[in-house]
């Protein structure tokens, strides 16, 4: 019945939520690429593909017990971030929901052995990776977020990925997925941060990070996802963020290892305080997915 029209791995750093002149300050005079990045995927993007849903693999929302996605009808409010709050305060936020979708992806991951629960609790937090996104991004979507389990490895996320590739098969509807995060996220220690505020990739906290970095986005660009999984050992090494989980879900959607699809960059490979940041797209091929 449903379809993933579009995937993407997309950066949320909190750079993107700065005023301008701020990200101009920090970037030696100079707009970080991540910010037009954003805006031409909503206009380039997502007003073509006019989804029904986008469903955010969220790297920020760190669950131990099991793989949880929100289900609620809305979530609104005004997000303030615990740990950069200076940057990210009072953030509006107004997200419809698809909690049918949200209760097949939790009711087939666990069919295949993976717990995943559905809450639509309305206290639950969110997380920037979401919100900062989806201040973008949104139009007449709904949203959904999936958290990572921090006990859970590349297994487990592309069972994930599979269950949510079985549900969104089985509701109606077209869906964007999004890993919501970055590659290698080391962080340069407190006392030389600001010495690495600057875009350029020179920044990126080791050179063997940058270049694992590049060469997965080399297979990126090529559609050999089954080299990205099947390296996962070597990359955990540099860190990806949330142990690349919210890639490897995503992926896992879209057919983990037999996936072809190749990504076309929205972004430069930037870095933020260490850390690396870049929006890669993968449109779906004219064959399917694993065509």
């Amino acid at each position: 019945m449903g379809e993933i029209v579009g995937c993407g791995l997309l950066a949320h750093a909190p750079t993107i939520m700065l005023p301008l002149e701020t990200r101009l300050e920090l970037n030696e005079g100079k707009e970080i690429s991540l910010v037009p990045g954003l805006r031409r995927l909503r206009t380039e993007v997502f007003d073509v593909l006019k989804a029904d849903t986008v469903l955010v693999f969220d790297s920020h929302w760190a669950t131990t017990v099991e793989f949880v996605v929100a289900s609620h009808d809305r979530r609104q409010g005004f997000y303030t971030s615990e740990e950069l709050p200076r940057g990210m305060r009072q953030v509006p936020y107004d997200m419809a929901g698809n909690p049918t979708l949200a209760q097949a992806i939790a009711e087939e991951t666990v069919v295949l052995g993976t717990p995943c629960t559905a809450i639509d609790d309305p206290y639950l937090p969110i997380h920037y990776p979401t919100v900062n996104l989806n201040h973008y991004l949104k139009g007449p979507e709904n949203w959904l977020s999936l958290g990572v389990c921090q006990t859970a490895d590349t297994l487990d996320y592309l069972a994930v990925g599979e269950g949510v590739r079985r549900a969104i098969a089985r509701t109606p509807g077209r869906v964007i997925l999004i890993a919501s995060g970055s590659m290698s996220h080391r962080f340069w220690p407190l006392r030389e941060l600001a010495k690495h505020e600057a875009s350029d990739p020179v920044h990126i906290s080791t050179a063997a990070a940058r270049e694992a970095d590049l060469e997965r986005l080399d297979w990126f660009a090529r559609g050999d996802h089954a080299r990205v999984i099947d390296t996962m050992d070597d990359f955990l090494q540099h860190r990806p963020e949330a142990r690349f989980g919210h890639y490897l879900m995503m992926a896992g959607a879209v057919g983990a290892q037999a996936c072809r699809a190749p990504g076309r960059l929205f972004s430069d490979y930037e870095n933020a305080t260490g850390t690396s940041q870049v929006h890669v797209w993968f449109d779906r091929p004219d064959g399917g997915w694993t065509g």
